[in-house]
């Protein structure tokens, strides 16, 4: 990976995006954004991380202990969470992207965390419909890195609603993240489903918030509407952004017109959205932005392997 980097505080990484059907590479921006902490400080005060579950097929399991997640919602304070995108700024907001002003989607929020490096960072996330009300979709870049087992992300905590500074309905910490076997060996297949604990109140996460659909093996197509907590300014990470576009098929991925950046990793792609209700089925998410055509949003074609990923997240 290529890394640019100020002082101390981390930035974000840029990663191939592999086309396996072709043997292409394209460079591609990753969202998940590292934070305004020195890597050094946030090691210091973070627990260690998981090791990794051993796990037939083709899923890849991360569990969080009871201490570790105690741990996470004492890290992640509200001054943590408002702090960590204040030194980052990836440049002008738009002109696809735009702030979202309709109603609030209590489903989407900032899953924050501490990246394999040691530095506090963020990526956008989704609660959706499950069988025990407690599943979370984003990317599997914001779990752990691609081709890499023992470097996995530790102290996560999915914000919904978060907005400017506020987290309106709590903080859930992530006690399981599932991820492709494929993303843990080969960097292939960029999605990853969470289950999360209840909040302080015992009530489960979609109970508190409610829960987009979700569909696999869907045709590409039609109108997807993007969403992401972008540090972009002037919202840098405090806002939800939008993007709106047609996906379209490419090298075995799809894409949608978006110039999201850093932060917005993870974010879903809602098809059949509805803007009164803020309702949609979630098709995929944001993984990556094509650096040479920086308004090209990729998300996977969820098929089967997303399903158990997904399945595994929603049945424990």
């Amino acid at each position: 990976m290529l890394k640019r980097s100020a002082s101390t505080r981390s930035v974000p990484t840029i990663r191939p995006l592999r086309r396996r059907a072709t043997g292409l590479a394209m460079a591609g921006t990753v969202f998940a954004l590292a934070a305004s902490v020195p890597a050094t400080a946030a090691a210091d005060r973070a627990p260690a991380a998981p090791a990794p579950t051993a796990a037939a097929g083709p899923v890849s399991v991360l569990k969080y202990t009871a201490q570790e997640r105690r741990q996470a919602l004492a890290y992640w304070t509200p001054a943590r969470m408002k702090a960590v995108g204040k030194s980052v700024d990836l440049g002008p907001t738009g002109p696809l992207a735009k702030p979202w002003r309709g109603t609030t989607l209590k489903t989407v929020g900032r899953l924050f965390f501490v990246n394999a490096s040691g530095a506090d960072t963020w990526c956008t996330a989704t609660a959706v419909k499950s069988a025990n009300r407690s599943a979370v979709l984003t990317a599997a870049h914001c779990v752990r890195r691609g081709s890499s087992p023992a470097n996995t992300n530790i102290s996560m905590v999915f914000v919904p609603g978060y907005h400017k500074g506020k987290a309106p309905y709590g903080a859930f910490a992530v006690r399981q993240a599932v991820t492709p076997r494929a993303w843990q060996e080969d960097s292939a297949n960029d999605m990853s489903a969470l289950t999360v604990d209840a909040g302080e109140n015992g009530k489960k996460l979609t109970s508190v918030v409610g829960g987009q659909a979700v569909a696999f093996n869907r045709p590409v197509g039609g109108t997807i509407s993007s969403f992401g907590y972008s540090a972009t300014r002037p919202q840098l990470g405090e806002q939800l952004l939008r993007c709106v576009g047609t996906a379209k098929k490419e090298h075995g991925t799809q894409f949608i017109p978006c110039d999201m950046s850093g932060g917005s990793s993870g974010g879903p792609w809602l098809a059949d959205f509805n803007a009164a209700t803020g309702k949609g089925v979630v098709v995929s998410v944001n993984s990556s932005l094509d650096s040479l055509t920086p308004t090209k949003m990729y998300g996977e074609v969820w098929g089967a392997t997303a399903k158990k990923v997904y399945d595994r997240a929603q049945k424990v």
